[in-house]
């Protein structure tokens, strides 16, 4: 065979190589991909009941309602536009709190949805207790140098 077709096929090669590599991937997490949806998309009915997804958008002030079990919660997100009501049943992060950003991840049943895991958002001026603290201390000595 001429160099110019060993290179040839070594190029076709690589490139179902690199395909069926793809494919195996996303046949392989097909099950896995959560989608994005806002309260909205769920109430314009863009979500499918029992699909794997996350759900993201602002917990409403005075929606939080914990169970007798003590490990159940319910809430509602919303994003301006639409309300979901969600159900967790699990220890939710310490950033959770009513009027917060939240993503939720779970599937859809009969209108409500069932969250397996909370991700508590926070905004770009977050800082942690001890280095609250500690700024707190720095920006106070600043303001005495003056």
């Amino acid at each position: 065979m001429k160099p110019k077709n060993q290179r040839l096929a070594l190029v076709v090669a690589a490139m179902v190589a690199v395909l069926a590599a793809v494919v195996l991937a996303m046949w392989g997490l097909k099950d896995r991909a959560a989608y994005f949806y806002t309260p909205a998309d769920i109430a314009a009915g863009r979500a499918v009941d029992g699909k794997a997804m996350r759900l993201g958008g602002m917990v409403e002030q005075g929606s939080v309602r914990r169970a007798g079990d003590g490990v159940t919660i319910r809430f509602v997100v919303g994003d301006g536009e639409a309300r979901t009501p969600v159900t967790y049943r699990g220890i939710v992060p310490d950033l959770f709190r009513e009027g917060s950003g939240v993503v939720a991840e779970g599937r859809m049943a009969r209108g409500i949805f069932i969250a397996d895991t909370i991700l508590a958002k926070h905004d770009e001026r977050y800082m942690p207790p001890q280095l609250g603290d500690q700024a707190a201390e720095h920006q106070a000595a600043k303001t005495l140098k003056r």
